[in-house]
C-alpha cells in the first residue's frame, strides 16, 4: 500500500556488531563518505576500541541505512560517518541518528557537541543548522601528522591555478525508481538537439557552467567542438521550460557498452524549481534504454555543492576519488572574470 495511509517503514537505531561491517562501508561508499585518508576498517577498529567511543547504525525493515560515528574527550563530543542511504534522505533518519548520539554523550556528562562542516558543503551545513547547531567563530589550525595521507600540495606554479576533487560515480543497472515527473503548473519540453549549431552548443555550455568554470568545450576550437558534437553517438537533450531553454544533459555512447553523462546541468536562472530532478531522470531513462553495461558521471568540489548528492540520491555510487590541478579558466581568458 502506498499513499497517506501507508505505514511508515519500521526503523531501529543500535549499536555496531561486528557482523555489520560489510554493510556500513557499502552505506559509506554510497554517500561518498571514504576517501584516500579515511581507512573505514581501521577507523571502525580504532572506535570499537575506544572506552570514549561508539558506532551506531540505523536500520530499516531489517537493513542498515544510516550510521553515527560518536566519539568524546570528557569536555566535548565529535560525529563521524553521519551517513543516511541516499534513497531515504529528507525524511528525518539523520536528525534521529544525532539525537541519539547526543543522548549517549549527554547521559556520560559531555556538555557540548562540536560538528566541523566545510563552508562550502551546504547540504551538510544546512542540515545540522535545521536541528538546532550554530555557528561558533573559531579559527581550526590543522596539520598531517603521516606523509601517506597528506594531500598534494600545489606545485611551484600554484599561481593561476584551482585545486579540485574528482568523484567517479556510477550505476551498474537501471533504477528501480520510478521516473521523475515535471514540476506542476509549467509548460516543459525535452527535445534531442540533433547536430545543434556550434553556436547553439556554446550557448548552452557556458550558461550552464560558468558558475562551475566548465571550460573544457572552451577551449575547443569550433571544428574540434563540432566533430564531437555532431557525432550520433553524442546525444545532447535540451530542457525547454516555457519555451526557453532551461538546461541541457548530454549522454557520450561513444566507449559503449559504458554510457558516460558527460555534461548536465541547468541555466542559473531556472535552479531550485524542481527542474533538475526532471532532467536527470530523463536522461537516465534514455542511456538505460541502449542497454549499456554501465552508466557514469564525475563531478568535482568546483560543481554546484548538491551534484554529488544528487547523483548519489538517484543510485549513482562512487568507485574513485582523485586530487586535480587545473589552470584557473578564467586567468586563462576561458571565462569572464566576475572579480
Amino acid at each position: 500500500m502506498s499513499g497517506p495511509d501507508a505505514p511508515l517503514p519500521e526503523r531501529a537505531i543500535r549499536a555496531y556488531r561486528p557482523g555489520d561491517r560489510d554493510a556500513v562501508v557499502a552505506l559509506w561508499e554510497r554517500c561518498g563518505l571514504i576517501v584516500r585518508y579515511n581507512d573505514p576498517d581501521r577507523d571502525i577498529a580504532l572506535w570499537r576500541a575506544s572506552p570514549n567511543a561508539e558506532i551506531f547504525v540505523g536500520e530499516q525493515s531489517g537493513r542498515i541505512v544510516a550510521t553515527v560515528c560518536i566519539g568524546h574527550d570528557g569536555h566535548r563530543g565529535y560525529p563521524y560517518y553521519v551517513a543516511v542511504d541516499p534513497e531515504i534522505q529528507g525524511q528525518g533518519m539523520g536528525r534521529r541518528m544525532m539525537r541519539h548520539a547526543e543522548a549517549w554523550l549527554a547521559r556520560l556528562g559531555v556538555p557540548k557537541m562540536n560538528v566541523m562542516v566545510r563552508d562550502t558543503n551546504e547540504k551538510v551545513r544546512d542540515f545540522y543548522r535545521t536541528i538546532g547547531y550554530e555557528e561558533t567563530p573559531r579559527l581550526v589550525l590543522g596539520r598531517w601528522l603521516t606523509p601517506d595521507s597528506e594531500p598534494p600540495k600545489p606545485g611551484p606554479h600554484e599561481v593561476g591555478t584551482l585545486a579540485c576533487t574528482l568523484t567517479y560515480l556510477e550505476m551498474t543497472e537501471k533504477p528501480a525508481r520510478p521516473p521523475a515527473a515535471p514540476p506542476h503548473r509549467l509548460h516543459v519540453a525535452l527535445l534531442r538537439a540533433r547536430q545543434p549549431t556550434v553556436a547553439f552548443y556554446r550557448f548552452l555550455y557556458d550558461t550552464v557552467g560558468e558558475a562551475w568554470l566548465w571550460y573544457e568545450r572552451r577551449a575547443m576550437d569550433d571544428d574540434a567542438l563540432k566533430a564531437v558534437i555532431h557525432d550520433q553517438r553524442v546525444e545532447i537533450y535540451v530542457l525547454y521550460v516555457e519555451g526557453v531553454p532551461a538546461g541541457f544533459a548530454e549522454l557520450d555512447r561513444r566507449a559503449e557498452p559504458d554510457i558516460e553523462l558527460t555534461y548536465f546541468g541547468l541555466v542559473p536562472e531556472f535552479i531550485g524549481r524542481g527542474l533538475g530532478d526532471y532532467l536527470l531522470s530523463a536522461a537516465l531513462d534514455m542511456a538505460w534504454s541502449y542497454e549499456p553495461k554501465r552508466v557514469w558521471v564525475h563531478t568535482n568540489t568546483l560543481d554546484h555543492p548538491r551534484a554529488l548528492a544528487l547523483y548519489q540520491r538517484f543510485g549513482f555510487k562512487p568507485y574513485k576519488q582523485e586530487r586535480k590541478t587545473i589552470p584557473d579558466p578564467r586567468i586563462a581568458g576561458l571565462i569572464p572574470s566576475r572579480g
